[in-house]
């Protein structure tokens, strides 16, 4: 799961971490305010979605052209002065109105959201501060050392990425103890490689350990601050900040599952995880519905490789019931651009015969207006097989996955 900047600078915040002020604003008479609010200076309308790149991102109305948007957000074209930057200096409380009025309502096109960019239904009206210096610092799970690592790096400002390509010698990496969280040595050692020095270190110091603190606590998957600045008056800041979550935990964290901001979610996927079913939208043509996590990935590697797009992960997992096979067979057929579904299962808890049971029942209540590919195995897999010959409907079945890969993407060509 994915919060917004300005929900992760709160828990930032609640967790010790220091971070600029700011406020939240859905109005562009309330960005005039907020500025009045936050004192006469320099400050920046951010806007709000779940995509980075937001400072070179393109915010376009619904006549602009998001292809050439794109072109602009990834730095191949230049950018028209008429075209509205994501995050915004102004020096007034007018100039903070007029930047927040370029971007709500808008769609925030960069170079992470592709052409149909993101909605932008809020802005972060955030203090302006004299930067000194610009690190990066961030954290994630590390599975070949299979702990937490915290990362971090002069290079500031600079996706990690870039970083980690042609300078790799510039990120100091720590492994973190789970039991322990980031030791006083360790923080010592992170304001060495980062340069810090005097009451900066100091400051960087507990910055660094309030950071691994909430990752821990919070059970979150990845965290980013670029950049982390230093100011003219030695304050260590995080000027952005990037925060997921382990979806799995959030049971234990009602306060983070209270952030999700469905308007920035795959409705589809949504959908899907309320009923207990693991979904990822592609942009292929060849629905997928499979049980297992690595088979789903082996079965849509196959339909790569006999030349077909698959247009889903979707695993519905080794105990699925009957009504949890109607609700994928719903999402995946929701999809204009489906031209064929396999079902590929092993049946091991899940029976193959329940599967053949909930194929029919769905066949019969859903509008199946594509071909359906189905290969089963496993459990009961003659009952199965025979449910589905003697239905009378028209289903497609294959022996083998790699027959069943074939099968499917000729019926997707049959169909186009």
């Amino acid at each position: 799961m994915k919060v917004h900047e300005y929900q992760a600078k709160e828990l930032l915040k609640s967790a010790g971490v220091a971070v600029p002020a700011g406020v939240v604003v859905t109005r562009p008479e309330e960005a005039a305010r907020a500025y009045d609010a936050l004192g006469d200076g320099l400050v920046v309308v951010k806007a709000q979605v779940h995509a980075g790149g937001r400072g070179k991102g393109v915010a376009i109305g619904p006549g602009d052209d998001r292809n050439q948007a794109l072109e602009i957000a990834s730095g191949r074209r230049p950018r028209p002065e008429a075209m509205a930057k994501g995050v915004q200096l102004v020096k007034s409380a007018a100039d903070a109105e007029r930047a927040a009025a370029s971007l709500l309502g808008k769609t925030l096109v960069t170079y992470q959201t592709g052409p149909q960019g993101q909605l932008i239904s809020k802005v972060l009206v955030t203090v302006g501060h004299e930067i000194v210096r610009e690190l990066y610092l961030g954290m994630a799970v590390d599975r070949g050392l299979q702990c937490p690592v915290l990362m971090a790096s002069t290079e500031g400002g600079v996706e990690i990425e870039t970083v980690a390509l042609k300078t790799p010698e510039k990120i100091h990496r720590e492994p973190i103890d789970v039991g322990i969280g980031l030791a006083d040595f360790q923080a010592r050692k992170v304001s060495k490689a980062l340069g810090l020095t005097g009451d900066s270190a100091r400051k960087g110091a507990t910055f660094f350990k309030n950071f691994v603190k909430l990752f821990l606590d919070k059970d979150a998957s990845l965290a980013e601050i670029n950049p982390l600045i230093v100011t003219a008056g030695g304050d260590v800041l995080a000027l952005d900040c990037k925060l997921n979550f382990d979806d799995n935990a959030l049971f234990r964290h009602p306060d983070v599952a209270a952030m999700l901001d469905e308007t920035e979610e795959d409705p589809a996927e949504l959908r899907a995880g309320r009923s207990g079913l693991s979904y990822v939208n592609l942009d292929g043509d060849i629905a997928c519905l499979v049980n297992g996590a690595g088979l789903a990935m082996s079965t849509m590697d196959l339909i790569k490789y006999h030349g077909g797009e698959p247009a889903n992960f979707l695993d519905v997992g080794g105990g699925a019931n009957k009504d949890q096979v109607l609700e994928g067979f719903r999402i995946l057929l929701s999809e204009p651009r489906v031209k064929a579904v396999l079902v590929n299962i092993f049946g091991g808890i899940m029976k193959c015969d329940t599967i053949a049971a909930a194929l029919l029942a769905a066949y019969d209540e859903l509008d199946f207006r594509v071909p359906l590919v189905v290969r089963l195995e496993g459990t009961n897999v003659e009952m199965g097989k025979k449910l589905l010959k003697e239905s009378g409907r028209k289903i497609i079945t294959a022996e083998g996955l790699t027959d069943a890969a074939q099968k499917v993407v000729a019926a997707a060509k049959g169909a186009a």
